[in-house]
């Protein structure tokens, strides 16, 4: 088996110095042999390890693990209690070792590790299919305390569907605001998945039974993982790297909620997204970004047409994304053995 992978190795042009050290032996050992037509003749060491335990005291390890005194705890509970009472049977790698051998070693006490899935994979193919949404901080003019901006955003568009100031954190507001939002824009709320984290407002009482009534699915994010709602937090940022974003706290909440207004008009009118082929999230959103890319990739096209020697490849993509995918499943490629070519 390893002279065959050595030899295609060396038929697609890599060394046999190389391709025999990546499999740790040496091109002095694979010459030898291809000699004598064998393929491994690596025997390993010809008798045990002196200090190797023997089947007695691996028993002895599986039935002390398994004992009412020890069953619920680890090797490294169980080897200094045993040590206590005077008794030494292995140390705790043999412990290990051993499980591990019998398939034994899982977790051992009744409360085991939190344990979060991945997010359920949401594709919008449209407007008003899903929505994320969440809450920052905006300073104000006392120190230590804070306006609190509610912003809803479309996955498909990025356009913003609300964004409001309020001055506390709270799920009847959250609830009130996500009920508004869907009334105001003509949405029917019973195709709509809403994505958040998992702070109070979003996962309250009055909120889910909200979004119940409403007939809305929601979807959130993983403790601590702020990249299950990746599309809130890049607006948040958007929004605070902004070169006129107020270096100052905001005077009061309608200070607040003027720069926020203003910011909303800019970012889904004039603002021009990388993400959805630099048009602004209003003309994807209505319906307008077909004409827009359609006449880009013809401007393109005639540029081409008129130094042809300028393009070495196709005009850029002005194609519409179509597909928009939130916390998308990440598919494992096939592990192959592969060697690298020498250089």
């Amino acid at each position: 088996m390893i002279l065959e992978l050595i030899n295609e190795a060396e038929t697609s042009g890599a060394r046999l110095e190389a391709a025999a050290d990546i499999t740790g032996i040496s091109a002095r050992t694979v010459t030898r042999w291809r000699q004598s037509d064998d393929d491994d003749q690596r025997k390993g060491p010809p008798l045990p390890p002196a200090n190797k335990l023997n089947e007695q005291e691996r028993t002895k390890i599986v039935d002390v693990a398994n004992s009412i005194p020890f069953r619920d705890m680890s090797p490294k509970q169980i080897v200094p209690k045993l040590a206590d009472q005077g008794i030494y049977i292995g140390s705790e790698s043999s412990f290990y070792r051993v499980l591990k051998d019998q398939h034994m070693l899982k977790h051992r006490q009744p409360s085991k590790p939190a344990t979060h899935k991945r997010p359920k994979e949401h594709m919008a193919t449209g407007p008003c299919q899903v929505w994320s949404w969440d809450i920052t901080y905006l300073r104000s003019p006392v120190r230590g305390m804070f306006f609190y901006l509610y912003m809803i955003v479309d996955v498909w568009s990025r356009k913003i569907m609300a964004a409001t100031v309020f001055e506390e954190e709270s799920m009847d507001l959250s609830s009130m605001l996500i009920a508004h939002t869907c009334v105001t824009h003509g949405v029917k709320p019973e195709s709509l998945v809403l994505h958040s984290d998992n702070g109070g407002p979003m996962k309250g009482s009055t909120m889910q039974a909200t979004l119940l009534n409403l007939g809305i699915i929601p979807s959130f994010s993983r403790p601590m993982v702020s990249d299950d709602n990746p599309y809130s937090e890049a607006l948040f940022r958007t929004m605070k790297y902004r070169p006129g974003y107020p270096s100052k706290p905001f005077e009061n909440l309608a200070h607040a909620q003027d720069w926020v207004d203003e910011f909303v008009s800019w970012y889904n009118t004039r603002h021009l997204h990388s993400a959805i082929r630099f048009v602004s999230p209003d003309d994807r959103h209505y319906g307008r970004e077909q004409l827009i890319l359609a006449n880009r990739q013809h401007v393109y096209k005639q540029a081409q047409l008129r130094h042809p020697n300028r393009w070495s490849r196709k005009t850029r993509n002005w194609k519409p994304v179509l597909l928009v995918q939130l916390n998308p499943i990440k598919k494992k490629a096939p592990k192959e053995h592969s060697f690298k070519k020498a250089a």
